[in-house]
């Protein structure tokens, strides 16, 4: 737990100190993402479930590449038959390993690279925003590879947005979906009116989103675009490890409208600024639509980078009120604190596939460990 706490507050130095010491401040940046995207990809199956699962799907791809077969017989089309750029990615790897170990860090490497150009386009003060980046997305890039990229490329896609250019837009969103079908509630953000909307409209907006998700009608309808989909499976399995009423995302939506609205003067009319205003509106607007659905959160990461830079934004215009700032970076740091605290062994003690072995008293590995040699020899294949 100490080891992440640490990591925690290196990032936070490392982009105060490059800005202060007279360096560019996309240095720090890109050391930073390089630094995580290392700590990240040379874990040992840290995260759970999902990378035992994505590591065996790929297993098999490797296998067809590497002694033939036909590459439809695999089950990761049975699991995964609409999204054709996860599956196209696995081939596409198979061919440069065999190793599940290699082949997580590469995705996670891509995952970060794709992370990176996105906080250097959107936002101004990299210390603030790596804040928020860490509390908000980290922990999950240990585990969600598929939407991680997908989430990656839908951030990528904003940029065309504020640029109105629909055809790379839309190409980008197909992408993304093609990663992970989800991806397709990012369209609808093109549509919106690039300006600022009136704070009494923004709050009966959200008044409404929040009843209509507490009717329970908006997880009813990703279920059937599950169905529609062929993601039916997994939101159903999702559905049975946790299904009830999300407080959570209630107060989370609340603290950061709070935020938002008390400095929304000092959000930028630039047309970049007033579509990732938007965009983090459309974050909080998500949480409370899904405020019945697990996958509630999940869904708001694709609009989760508007939060990410104008909250930064804020911070960086508030020198002048430190209460703003504090109370950001004790949120950012109560978030970071949570995950460690509660994924518990699934995180904790931090180990990288470098040595061999197995660790202690690992619940995860026990479960849903599917081949025990590499346990014993990490580069076996």
């Amino acid at each position: 737990m100490i080891l992440y706490i640490l990591l925690f507050f290196l990032i936070i130095c490392i982009n105060t100190f490059t800005v202060k010491f007279g360096y560019k401040k996309e240095n720090g940046l890109r050391f930073s993402f390089i630094l995580l995207a290392l700590f990240v990809g040379l874990s040992d199956m840290l995260g759970g479930y999902d990378r035992y699962i994505y590591s065996e799907l790929f297993d098999g791809i490797a296998d067809i590449t590497k002694e033939g077969g036909r590459y439809s017989d695999s089950a990761i089309f049975a699991l995964y038959p609409s999204e054709i750029g996860y599956i196209g990615s696995n081939v596409l790897i198979s061919f440069i390993t065999s190793n599940r170990y290699v082949f997580i860090l590469l995705y996670t490497l891509i995952i970060y690279f794709l992370y990176y150009f996105s906080l250097k386009e959107y936002c101004i003060n990299y210390s603030f925003a790596m804040m928020l980046f860490m509390g908000l997305m980290f922990f999950f890039t240990f585990t969600y590879l598929r939407q991680m990229v997908g989430v990656g490329v839908a951030w990528f896609a904003i940029r065309y947005v504020y640029k109105k250019e629909l055809y790379k837009f839309i190409i980008c969103v197909l992408i993304a979906a093609s990663f992970h079908n989800s991806a397709i509630i990012l369209f609808p953000l093109y549509f919106l009116p690039i300006k600022r909307f009136k704070q009494r409209n923004v709050i009966v907006f959200m008044v409404f989103c929040l009843i209509l998700g507490l009717s329970g009608g908006p997880s009813a309808v990703f279920r059937l675009y599950g169905n529609v989909t062929d993601m039916q499976y997994r939101t159903d399995s999702y559905a049975e490890q946790e299904i009830g009423f999300r407080y959570e995302y209630i107060i989370e939506a609340l603290v950061f409208l709070y935020l938002i609205l008390k400095n929304y003067s000092l959000v930028p009319n630039t047309k970049k600024d007033l579509v990732l205003l938007n965009t983090s509106l459309g974050f909080c607007a998500i949480l409370l639509l899904f405020v019945f659905s697990l996958n509630g959160g999940r869904l708001g990461w694709y609009y989760l980078i508007g939060m990410i830079s104008i909250l930064s934004t804020i911070a960086n215009k508030v020198k002048h009120n430190n209460q703003t700032r504090k109370i950001i970076s004790i949120i950012c740091f109560l978030l970071f604190f949570r995950i460690v605290y509660f994924w518990g062994s699934m995180l904790s003690p931090y180990k990288t596939f470098f040595t061999k072995g197995v660790r202690d008293y690992d619940p995860i590995y026990e479960k849903y460990e599917y081949d025990e040699n590499y346990s014993i020899d990490k580069f076996y294949r």
